[in-house]
């Protein structure tokens, strides 16, 4: 379960966050804006960073960079995963991402990017199975691609931004660094958001898939920006694009 003292902290939900009828997605927010500004996650160094377990789902990484296969395993559910009670909805011609109770009442609508005329966004439906906090990107092969370089996680240039909510690799909701973009047909079929709402929106997922340690694990992502985290839900979470 996430740490109670996160919940109490006063931080002031950002602007251009839409209200929300849902307090668990209003307090997951909060903590998310809390780590998108560090003010929540301590010193950054190694002193005073907080590791996983063992068994916690958090993918590490080796001295060369690249997350162990050992954790990947031990961040996989031991039994095959069921739904979560809440689902997502990506409406293009509104260019929103709405966040749907069990008795479909929205918890929560966030404005996204979609991709272009040339590079559609895909419609179809999937489910949410893993989030990844400090996304790293590595160019696809396509041919707007071609001439670009891998961004490492932290790396301000990273398209992918401070989290990613994957569904069907390369399809996905993510974080963005160009945040003037979101609310336009711009992207190349990927979803965006903003980074502050992709945290609050990661934060969410973790909590409804029954996932624990969420306070710990955002404020792993937010101290050590450079270490990517790779976090295989117990639960998936059905996404709708439309």
């Amino acid at each position: 379960m996430s740490t109670p003292f996160a919940w109490q902290i006063g931080i002031p939900q950002p602007d251009h966050a839409l209200p929300t009828t849902n307090t668990q997605f209003a307090r997951a927010a909060l903590v998310a804006a809390c780590f998108s500004l560090g003010a929540c996650s301590g010193s950054s160094s190694d002193s005073n960073r907080v590791s996983p377990p063992p068994d916690s789902g958090v993918a590490r990484m080796d001295s060369s960079g690249n997350t162990r296969a050992a954790d990947i395993d031990r961040a996989m559910p031991a039994s095959g995963p069921d739904s979560a009670d809440i689902r997502f909805e990506v409406d293009l011609t509104a260019r929103v991402v709405r966040v749907l109770g069990t008795a479909s009442d929205t918890l929560a609508v966030h404005p996204v990017a979609i991709g272009s005329t040339e590079w559609p966004t895909q419609t179809g439906s999937w489910a949410i199975n893993q989030v990844v906090l400090n996304p790293e990107w590595i160019p696809p092969d396509e041919s707007w691609a071609e001439e670009r370089e891998p961004r490492k996680p932290g790396d301000p240039r990273n398209p992918l931004g401070r989290a990613q909510l994957v569904y069907d690799m390369p399809r996905t909701i993510h974080g963005t660094n160009q945040p003037a973009s979101v609310g336009k047909a711009i992207s190349h079929g990927s979803i965006r958001v903003t980074n502050t709402v992709a945290l609050a929106l990661a934060a969410m997922i973790l909590d409804h898939t029954g996932m624990d340690s969420t306070s710990q694990r955002m404020a792993r992502a937010a101290a050590n920006r450079s270490e990517k985290q790779i976090i295989t839900l117990a639960r998936v979470v059905p996404i709708r694009v439309f």
